[in-house]
């Protein structure tokens, strides 16, 4: 659940308390930071009621799609000094517990709630996914294959373990942009039903460096997503999709 509790104890972290550094296995890239504005009580504030409507609707849509997960979401703040505009999802590591990370120059950087609300929506969706053991698994595949091929062509164990390294890497990304894009059309669901408008909240993408279509990229091109999320809201208004 969501651990800050209070609107001055955010503040407070946005004037420049700190938290552990967090790892980042699934990021949502968000453009370079803009100067922050003066008026972070304000921003405090938004991403608070942006946590506090989002984070039990994101509970019980992951209780309700996949109830053999753990479904207890807990949001942590990032703040590592140059940490650049950023969410991620990742799990901790000793009790499982998903964890969704914001850094304050993202929360600085958001141009109103419903951007806050469709990233937190779209963290949240990583894990309803199961995207981690995912790409672990992929990842896992890519290397047995290289690695195999490698040692049938008579290479030698350093050769093998690069080989390996190789398609961990080539098998991590085969299926990340399919995950980018089925997290964006959930993350659309739970912010809609919190009441927030995905369409608006997807607004940010039109402030990305657009990826466009590089072999193993990361994230789909800037206008697939946005047409992604715009067919499921209307999906959801119309009653199509619930």
């Amino acid at each position: 659940m969501w651990q800050a509790g209070r609107i001055m104890a955010l503040a407070a972290v946005l004037a420049g308390c700190s938290v552990a550094p967090m790892p980042v296995p699934i990021p949502v890239a968000i453009p370079a930071a803009q100067p922050a504005p003066p008026d972070f009580p304000t921003a405090a504030r938004t991403f608070v009621a942006v946590v506090d409507r989002v984070e039990p609707v994101a509970e019980a849509f992951c209780r309700e799609r996949r109830p053999d997960l753990n479904c207890d979401f807990r949001i942590v703040i990032d703040d590592r000094p140059g940490a650049p505009p950023n969410a991620f999802h990742t799990l901790d590591r000793q009790t499982g517990q998903p964890l969704i990370g914001f850094t304050l120059t993202l929360i600085a950087d958001a141009r109103n709630a419903d951007e806050l609300a469709f990233v937190l929506g779209h963290e949240a969706a990583h894990h309803i996914a199961g995207h981690i053991p995912r790409t672990r698994d992929t990842a896992m595949a890519g290397a047995l294959i290289l690695g195999t091929i490698a040692a049938l062509g008579g290479a030698d164990a350093g050769a093998i373990r690069s080989a390996q390294d190789v398609g961990a890497a080539v098998g991590a990304r085969s299926y990340s942009r399919d995950f980018e894009l089925e997290a964006d059309a959930l993350g659309t669901v739970i912010a809609y039903r919190a009441g927030f408008d995905p369409e608006r909240g997807a607004g940010f993408f039109g402030r990305l460096p657009d990826p466009g279509n590089r072999f193993l990229g990361s994230h789909p091109p800037n206008a697939q997503r946005i047409g992604l999320v715009a067919r499921t809201a209307a999906d959801l208004r119309a009653g199509r999709l619930r």
